[in-house]
């Protein structure tokens, strides 16, 4: 992730450092932080002899923008990649005194449009109410994608969403969850999503759709009356299991299309995506991680699915046949793609022992 703002970083986002014991700098946590731990976790097991297993690490830096060289890869080294299981680091938990292990995670569709009405500026005194104005029909139109009740109106965008299961409710109502301690971290009076699903269904098992930048026309110091020629926006929808995000992205593209005035033009490009991840609780290596946990924390870990998306974790399974454990250590607190982001330094050591004592639990 690019570190700007960089004036609201308190130190060199490329530089780590450590001040009232964390580490800050840009990936303390997501994810070159995390990386750190289980190379450490697995400095560890081997020297203190409870490593009885080999192991294999793939170190890649584009998941922020879909591992796209990622998959091909994969395909091309199949035998030298065989594996019984896969650990990543990449994920959060609960909190530092509520441990908890990734069991889902969400599919990604991003894209972005570029929306073009008069072939220039134009004055918007000579203009202005004659000529459709591209940044008003492009608000209008990402506009109208959710309704008032929260849900996505692309036509069959719910086709092949799946309701969750009253085992996964009752596991999703042990997590400690204060709303109003989560509204007051982020600074907001009222909460919205889909209509009939709590928060954490809301930002974990059901899909959403989200504007993450707009722009066009004249943003500089001071009035520039004009009528721009072009308005941008990027786009993205966080996908559930079953949903395809090729499959996503054409209904996106189509309804667009369908959707977009004679007065503009309008370009879509697709710029990378990937699908849902569920790792079932009861794989062998899922109970060495729990077991991991249980040692490193004092107690054992909650199952929990996340919002985030990390496209090459089911890429994995389809060419590999590799299920993947997700043992992450982030928590919300580290401020993950923003200014000042951290991770705690004990932390950092806790997960260092749950990494090494998974491989002794796996081995």
């Amino acid at each position: 992730m690019p570190p700007e703002p960089v004036d609201l970083w308190k130190s060199d986002p490329f530089e780590p450092e450590i001040r009232d014991g964390r580490i800050y700098a840009r990936g303390a946590d997501d994810d070159k932080g995390q990386a750190m731990i289980q190379a450490k976790g697995f400095e560890t097991a081997l020297r203190t002899g409870i490593l009885n297993c080999n192991v294999k690490f793939i170190l890649e830096g584009e998941e922020e923008i879909g591992s796209p060289g990622l998959e091909d890869f994969c395909k091309t080294h199949k035998d030298m990649l065989k594996a019984d299981i896969i650990l990543v680091s990449d994920t959060s938990m609960v909190g530092e005194e509520t441990p908890s292990l990734t069991t889902g995670l969400r599919g990604l569709s991003y894209w972005e449009i570029e929306v073009t009405g008069p072939n220039r500026d134009l004055h918007s005194g000579h203009f202005g109410g004659a000529v459709a104005n591209p940044i008003n029909v492009l608000c209008k139109m990402i506009a109208d994608i959710t309704d008032a009740d929260g849900r996505i109106t692309i036509p069959r965008f719910y086709d092949d969403v799946e309701e969750l299961s009253a085992g996964e409710k009752e596991m999703l109502s042990k997590v400690p969850f204060d709303e109003d301690k989560y509204k007051q971290a982020i600074d907001v009076k009222e909460l919205f999503g889909e209509k009939g699903y709590s928060t954490l269904e809301r930002n974990s098992c059901r899909p959403s759709f989200d504007v993450c930048g707009i722009w066009g026309g004249y943003t500089g110091e001071g009035a520039k009356t004009i009528l721009p020629s072009k308005a941008y926006a990027k786009l993205s929808c966080r996908l559930v299991p079953h949903q395809d995000s090729d499959k996503i992205s054409e209904l996106f593209i189509h309804y667009i299309r369908k959707v977009a005035p004679d007065y503009v033009k309008v370009e879509i490009t697709h710029c990378h995506g990937g699908q849902a991840y569920v790792c079932p609780i009861d794989l062998p290596a899922y109970k060495a991680a729990e077991k991991a946990f249980a040692v490193a924390f004092g107690q054992p870990p909650l199952a929990v699915r996340r919002g985030g998306s990390i496209p090459i974790i089911p890429t994995f399974e389809n060419v590999l046949g590799i299920k993947s454990v997700l043992m992450g250590f982030g928590l919300e607190r580290n401020a993950i793609h923003s200014p000042n982001e951290s991770f705690g330094v004990d932390l950092f050591y806790t997960g260092i022992e749950a990494v090494a004592e998974f491989y002794r639990e796996f081995s």
